[in-house]
């Protein structure tokens, strides 16, 4: 393969990358929050990136935590998983139709749902009434 067909594969080969992220309090009573977060920004990782030469030396202190946040981004409301009562099996089924609306909308504009993963973060001590479950869906295109 000569050098002008690699680099004309190498372009069709190019895939865009965008990632989901969805929410979900397991705070009850409607005191946590739920969203799907959609960045409308494109930044430059190399930015916020350095290197250790020795292991041990780190620049990291060097880069302003507010120079890595973003202004624009999407937010669309959930419902949280439990109310007073406990699990609120109406609000999980009324995120799943939010979520699968915001699927469907990103399948419409050409992207392709590539890879989902989830988990969730809470102390689960004893008198445990706070966390999240989250889940990040990478879409190509």
């Amino acid at each position: 393969m000569n050098l002008k067909a690699q680099e004309v594969s190498s372009q069709a080969s190019f895939s865009e990358f965008k990632i989901i992220t969805v929410v979900e309090s397991i705070v009850p009573m409607g005191l946590g929050r739920s969203r799907i977060i959609d960045s409308q920004t494109q930044v430059d990782a190399s930015l916020f990136t350095t290197e250790r030469t020795d292991g041990k030396t780190s620049k990291q202190k060097e880069i302003d935590r507010a120079d890595i946040k973003v202004n624009e981004l999407e937010e669309t409301k959930l419902l949280n998983f439990f109310s007073a009562t406990g699990i609120n099996f109406q609000n999980i089924a009324s995120n799943d139709a939010v979520i699968a609306s915001k699927i469907n909308s990103m399948l419409a504009q050409g992207w392709k749902l590539t890879y989902v993963t989830s988990g969730v973060e809470s102390n689960a001590g004893a008198e445990d009434g706070q966390g999240i479950f989250i889940t990040r869906l990478f879409f190509s295109r």
